[in-house]
């Protein structure tokens, strides 16, 4: 199968290799892998981490001494993610998963879904991570709100635009997300109850989901408290507290859904 060639180009520019490491992204690497931390078998479980990107998450997860394996479908993804302590990286594809069957602990999927445009591709790679796990393993999905590109829009400034506008109402009514900077990021926003369908019709129990950002994302000084361990500490303990209310799961850029295969 083949990724959509503007979703391969925007990631062969190599966005991907800082976006969770600087500014406010880092609230959402935080987030993933605060509960993670919560939710994951404990070391050495084996995860298979599906759309790993650069390794940003399989790092920590093999430093913490999981055995980790990580499938991405953009070749300079692969290259970077195999160069980390104990990560091997193959090339892959999240609906056709080039792994044996019922031998991974936890099956994480923290990008593809927001990749994938029809439902029925969706399905297909919740459907493949549940093949991958043992019975009773875990499997993690990570979703774009359908609002993000919404609130996104207003804090950086676009909204002001009137063609710009026009794209994230687009998004509100079809899921459809389209960066206004040339070149830049496509994807597929959910509705927070949307998953809930997806992952039943990928015979998966109805998962608990996690708000990993809450509103904090867009608050201009988040950088600031991120930056500081001990500010920071009290901005995941407080996002912490709030994040499976169902009112407040549309404000995240981000949904963690947790399952068991």
């Amino acid at each position: 199968m083949i990724l959509d060639p503007a979703v391969m180009g925007y990631y062969e520019r190599g966005g991907e290799l800082t976006r969770l490491r600087q500014g406010r992204g880092r609230l959402e690497y935080w987030r993933t892998r605060d509960v993670l931390r919560r939710t994951l078998p404990p070391a050495p479980a084996r995860v298979l981490d599906v759309g790993g990107g650069t390794g940003v998450h399989a790092e920590w997860l093999a430093a913490e001494g999981y055995d980790v394996e990580l499938v991405d479908p953009v070749p300079l993804h692969v290259e970077e993610a195999g160069k980390l302590p104990g990560v091997r990286a193959v090339q892959g594809d999240a609906r056709s998963l080039p792994v044996p069957g019922g031998q991974a602990d936890a099956v994480l999927l923290l990008g593809p879904l927001y990749h994938l445009p029809e439902r029925a591709d969706r399905v297909r790679a919740l459907t493949e991570a549940r093949r991958a796990a043992r019975p009773g393993g875990l499997v993690a999905a990570a979703c774009i709100t359908r609002y993000a590109a919404l609130h996104d829009s207003v804090y950086h400034g676009y909204f002001a635009r009137e063609e710009l506008r026009a794209n994230d109402y687009r998004a509100l009514e079809t899921g459809a997300i389209v960066s206004p900077r040339e070149g830049g990021f496509r994807g597929y926003g959910h509705d927070p109850e949307e998953i809930l369908g997806e992952f039943a019709d990928a015979g998966l129990p109805e998962p608990r989901r996690y708000g990993l950002e809450g509103a904090f994302w867009l608050y201009g000084d988040v950088g600031d408290w991120l930056d500081d361990d001990e500010r920071r500490e009290l901005l995941l303990d407080a996002a912490r507290r709030l994040e499976c209310e169902p009112s407040l799961l549309g404000v995240s850029g981000h949904l963690l859904a947790v399952s068991s295969a």
